[in-house]
């Protein structure tokens, strides 16, 4: 088979690309290993699809910790906004939430990709299933690939956008870092980013599930230094943490680290001062001279926390508040302005939300996404070293790239 453009990869790098260069006139094919496109996208923002982040390029750049310099031009062809404009335009209602994050007003991550696949169809944009198995390099250009069954396609551009390693059930299995070095291009070590983090600390096993709203969450180094200082929300699982504040600490974390490179500090109350927390506690045992630690607690703590606060303060929950030392005071405010934990690693790259590392920005044009080494060579998503944290900020990157992508590679058949 022959066309302008193939696409390697249904996902929504690829299938942004396609209808970009769809919308300028040029033909192209999509080849796609699942049954049917944008898999990953209907499990993100867990099935409601977090489609961008609604901020403008300076914010949105500040958000990227990896390759948000290299994406400044790609981010101002494609913004957030026009992003929000296109899905509004092919039937999808979208709404901002906390924090800006932008998902379909029905809540269903698959309204964007049915969207997508109408606007496929309506485009005349053939999805072929197959397995890419290389691709062709000929005078010096790439222009084709083959797949495991034996089918070749030709093209006068290949567009890489197979995504990175995470979610290996959704295809991302790595496949375009190994396309890339066949390329000749530098792939960065591929690890997993917004993934949960692993701790010493058993007493989280203790609360597996439950969630912590508002608190304030602080990553630090070996050397004191303060990676990660947000507040929001994470939740305690048997092997440590995970949750919206984690999955995004973990995106600045050097990779792979040793076991005692980082602890977390929690603040369980960031509303309030030490003094004003002291306050509160000597206002509710006033209210209650009677009870014991555990009740007050509650008023404090979620109940599932209780116990774990009280074990770590080394007081018993059936102490009672009368007899409550102003030091034992200190060691409980103490505890619940800073809860300790001590970082192990994270949990394994099939968990991981995004993929970092991937191919080497330096060998990529900023501003067409093609390639510095191979001719006709483009790349788009999570395939390219850059990643975001959480927040609609990745497929960001991925509409992004394939806006940039899609539109050189269509003038560069023109020009031709």
């Amino acid at each position: 088979m022959e066309t302008d453009h193939l696409i390697i990869g249904g996902g929504a790098a690829g299938v942004f690309a396609a209808l970009t260069i769809a919308k300028c006139g040029g033909s192209c094919i999509i080849i796609e290993k699942n049954e049917y496109i944008g898999r990953k996208l209907r499990i993100t923002g867990k099935g409601r699809c977090n489609l961008t982040n609604n901020c403008d390029r300076d914010t949105l750049i500040t958000k990227i910790p990896h390759g948000g310099k290299f994406l400044y031009s790609a981010f101002s062809k494609c913004s957030p906004q026009d992003v929000m404009d296109y899905f509004e335009s092919i039937g999808v209602p979208l709404k901002t939430e906390r924090g800006n994050r932008v998902f379909p007003v029905s809540d269903k991550a698959s309204d964007i990709t049915e969207a997508l696949k109408r606007e496929l169809n309506r485009a005349g944009v053939p999805v072929v299933r197959g397995n890419v198995k290389k691709l062709i390099f000929e005078d010096g250009r790439c222009s084709g690939a083959v797949t495991s069954d034996g089918k070749t396609f030709k093209a006068k551009n290949v567009l890489i956008a197979t995504g990175g390693k995470s979610y290996p059930i959704t295809g991302s299995t790595g496949d375009g870092y190994e396309f890339s070095r066949s390329a000749g291009h530098t792939i960065e070590n591929p690890m997993p980013s917004l993934i949960p983090l692993e701790v010493s600390e058993d007493w989280c096993a203790d609360s597996a599930g439950l969630t912590l709203k508002n608190i304030r969450l602080r990553i630090i180094e070996k050397n004191k230094k303060c990676r990660f200082d947000e507040q929001g929300e994470i939740t305690l699982m048997n092997y440590g943490i995970s949750g919206p504040l984690t999955l995004s600490a973990s995106a600045v974390l050097n990779q792979p680290f040793e076991s005692d490179q980082y602890t977390a500090e929690i603040d369980l109350k960031p509303a309030l001062s030490q003094q004003q927390l002291d306050s509160r506690i000597l206002r509710e045992i006033s209210n209650m001279p009677n009870a014991v630690l555990g009740q007050l607690m509650r008023k404090l703590l979620p109940g599932q926390l209780i116990s774990s606060v009280c074990s770590l303060c080394g007081l018993s929950p059936d102490l009672r508040v009368c007899e409550l030392t102003k030091q034992q005071r200190s060691l409980i405010i103490s505890q619940l302005k800073k809860t300790v934990l001590h970082i192990t690693g994270t949990r394994p790259v099939s968990e991981a939300i995004i993929t970092r590392g991937g191919v080497s920005v330096k060998e990529i044009n900023a501003k067409t996404m093609e390639s510095k080494i191979m001719p006709c060579l483009y790349f788009a998503g999570e395939v390219i070293d850059a990643d975001g944290f959480t927040g609609g900020f990745n497929l960001q990157i991925a509409f992004s790239t394939a806006y940039c992508a899609g539109i050189a590679m269509t003038q560069a058949v023109y020009k031709n």
